[in-house]
């Protein structure tokens, strides 16, 4: 099915294709939609790891931002990797304008352990980033770097989504890839209890991006009208049939098969 809306992306960008804006494209792809992106910062990275960091001047990101929404204005928007400070800003003042789902995939350190924020971004990131947009998807480690409470256990990750949304006013899907099981917490905007959504250890390599993937296919299913936790479980299954249907590539956490739906 293609939709007649206009999903963007605001993420990095991975020349190895299984994180950040091309990822995200497919995502949007698979699910019916058109994407647009704009580029927040380069990265020299492979499936072996991220190697450098580059960021994109903030006058290119905003007059793209700005061009894009007066031709393609988007019926959501995904917002992942930002890289610094300025970039930060940008999105910011663009975000504060829309009205539309916009979902946060709180991309601060790549698995090989490269800070994909800097630092002193961080604080910037908590105090205006996130009051500006819809849900937001940390993983374990990013959800306690974010509310300062460890999250290691269910209750642990409960207690701080809980916080995590109170205090920004958020929806909040904490992603437990990390956690034994690996279930996803789902809490919406103003609510005191979430729901636990059921995963399974996938034994596969095929990991590269699972985090962008997962919160660009949630996007997909919010604009298409499902509840979040039905969008959310939409996402989880369509992450797990990606990583199923993976083929090896690279030599390091290679990429899902981000369009299976469409039969590839």
């Amino acid at each position: 099915m293609n939709h007649p809306e206009t999903l963007l992306s605001i993420a990095g960008y991975d020349p190895s294709s299984g994180a950040g804006i091309t990822a995200d494209l497919a995502v949007f792809a698979a699910h019916g939609y058109f994407g647009t992106s704009a580029i927040s910062a380069l990265t020299v990275q492979a499936t072996t790891g991220v190697r450098s960091v580059h960021a994109v001047e903030p006058a290119v990101l905003t007059d793209t931002l700005r061009t894009l929404h007066e031709d393609l204005p988007p019926a959501g928007v995904k917002i992942g990797m930002l890289g610094s400070s300025a970039a930060v800003e940008v999105v910011v003042s663009y975000v504060s304008t829309l009205d539309c789902p916009v979902v946060l995939d709180t991309v601060l350190r790549s698995s090989s352990g490269k800070d994909l924020l800097e630092p002193e971004a961080l604080e910037l990131f908590r105090q205006k980033l996130l009051p500006c947009v819809s849900w937001v998807t940390p993983n374990i480690d990013e959800l306690a770097l974010l509310t300062g409470i460890e999250a290691g256990t269910q209750q642990q990750v409960a207690k701080a989504a809980r916080t995590l949304g109170r205090r920004y006013g958020v929806g909040v899907i904490a992603t437990g890839g990390h956690l034994d099981p690996p279930n996803d917490y789902v809490l919406a905007a103003g609510q005191t209890e979430g729901d636990w959504l059921a995963g399974e250890h996938i034994p596969t390599r095929a990991t590269h991006g699972t985090g962008c993937a997962f919160s660009s296919a949630f996007l997909c299913g919010l604009v298409e009208g499902k509840p979040p936790l039905v969008a959310a479980a939409s996402a989880k299954e369509y992450v797990r049939q990606g990583m199923l249907r993976a083929t090896k590539r690279g030599n390091g956490k290679g990429p899902l098969n981000l369009l299976w739906p469409l039969g590839c």
